[in-house]
């Protein structure tokens, strides 16, 4: 890991890419305090010098939602995603605002330039057993909406791998279900390829100790496979702890094709084809 002082810089561009690939979830409109990070238009013109030339902006609560939905329309490399975190869903309960900001949302994600609803899932990490039932039903809530929408459902699952299936599978899945930011083990990447999802990876497939995560990878079809930064968190190796931003996305997209024996622009190829049947063209 590099030392601490080079969190306070933003990682080097790497080499270009051989074809174009497409970030399946980013949030440019967030800022963290402790990097560096760049602003929305450079962020994407960076993104496209190496060939990530085409993003997944992710809204998550209802101000970044608002701001993802513009985004898309004054950035045509964008495509956004709208939904209420599982994090936010006991918040919003908690002062009486729940409802209306499900209104909200319904309402963003009609919008032609929103292709994703998402983030939802469940996140037993950071909300305790008092805060499990509202996100359960905001959850419940949001598979319907992506159901009535004919729209893919990007899923949030932090320690909570078991519970999203028994959820999706009482509910009844939406035609496209996308885990975000994949982090189970081969048997749980497994019960979701068989139940048609599509697996999304990350940085920590770079992170050297990470072995059951690059094994789930290993078994993920071309054909259900899609990449992700979800800067400007979880930045690949060699550059963990700094900020993330999609054009690391092409160190991410080396180490994936590494992993699955594949040449890299076959695995630009196929992800970008992927992602544009799930989300259509940008």
């Amino acid at each position: 890991m590099p030392h601490d002082s080079t969190r306070q810089v933003l990682p080097p561009h790497p080499d270009p890419l051989p074809m174009p690939l497409v970030d399946n979830h980013a949030h440019l409109d967030l800022v963290r305090d402790d990097v560096p990070t760049l602003g929305v238009a450079a962020a994407v013109a960076a993104a496209g010098a190496v060939g990530v030339d085409r993003i997944v902006q992710i809204g998550c609560d209802l101000a970044s939602a608002e701001i993802s939905v513009r985004l898309a329309h004054q950035h045509p490399e964008l495509v956004a995603g709208v939904a209420l975190h599982p994090n936010e869903a006991p918040r919003l309960a908690a002062q009486g605002a729940l409802a209306a900001a499900y209104a909200r949302i319904a309402e963003l994600a009609a919008d032609p330039r929103v292709r994703v609803v998402g983030e939802s899932g469940l996140d037993y990490f950071r909300t305790g057993p008092q805060g499990r039932e509202v996100q359960h039903e905001s959850f419940r809530w949001h598979i319907e909406l992506a159901k009535r929408l004919d729209k893919p459902l990007q899923i949030h699952d932090r320690d909570s791998h078991e519970q999203v299936l028994a959820v999706l599978d009482d509910c009844g899945a939406p035609r496209r279900v996308v885990l975000h930011c994949f982090s189970g083990d081969v048997n749980f990447a497994r019960e979701c390829l068989e139940r048609g999802f599509y697996l999304s990876f990350a940085g920590p497939i770079t992170f050297k100790n990470n072995h059951g995560l690059r094994d789930a990878l290993a078994v993920t079809p071309l054909d259900r496979l899609l990449l992700e930064t979800d800067a400007p968190y979880l930045t690949p190796h060699p550059w963990r702890g700094a900020g993330n931003s999609p054009y690391l996305l092409a160190t991410t997209a080396r180490t994936a094709a590494a992993v699955l024996g594949v040449a890299v622009a076959h695995l630009c190829e196929a992800v970008s084809a992927t992602s544009e049947d799930l989300y259509g063209p940008w």
